[in-house]
């Protein structure tokens, strides 16, 4: 299966960390479509990764499925089934807790600058109830998207390692710069 193969409203999956942000711009970039970045929607502007207030995080959610082109990144389960109604292809990033907390740990200790679908405002810095979100909860979570992957029937693609990843942008032609 190819990114063509997902049609115009292709949904990203993972854990945190995986890489959803990046690949969504690099897809968004290479076929003309939207990013959605639903940490941006989750979140206020110039706060300290502040959730919004649920409803007017889901009125921000479903007007961004409503369009006809899209690729949006994040799990947010409890918008996810209308996500999903909507989305003519799905990407599941499968990687590791251990890949996760590394990709983390990068981006907040040397990384440090902004990045693909951080919060306007807000610094990457290190956070204990991140680091134990990655390790607690990435092994459920996996289990549950390769669940939900499984039983879509959508057109999808399952990456399971940063190998395979970095394939998937060989073969596709994608970049991750975004300049």
């Amino acid at each position: 299966m190819t990114l063509d193969d997902l049609g115009p409203r292709i949904c990203i999956l993972g854990p945190s960390s995986s890489g959803k942000s990046t690949l969504a711009d690099a897809i968004a970039r290479a076929r003309d479509l939207p990013a959605v970045h639903l940490d941006q929607l989750h979140h206020l502007p110039d706060t300290d990764w502040q959730p919004r207030p649920d409803a007017e995080f889901i009125a921000l959610h479903d007007a961004a499925i409503a369009g006809k082109r899209w690729v949006i990144d994040g799990n947010y389960s409890r918008c996810l089934p209308q996500r999903l109604s909507r989305a003519t292809g799905v990407i599941l990033l499968d990687v590791s807790a251990a890949t996760s907390l590394w990709r983390y740990l990068r981006r907040t200790l040397f990384e440090r600058g902004s990045r693909i679908g951080g919060l306007a405002g807000a610094r990457e810095t290190l956070k204990w109830d991140m680091l134990h979100h990655i390790v607690i909860a990435t092994p459920r979570s996996r289990k549950r998207n390769a669940a939900t992957f499984t039983r879509l029937g959508l057109p999808g693609i399952r990456l399971s390692s940063p190998q395979a990843i970095e394939r998937f942008y060989r073969t596709e032609g994608l970049s991750r710069d975004s300049a």
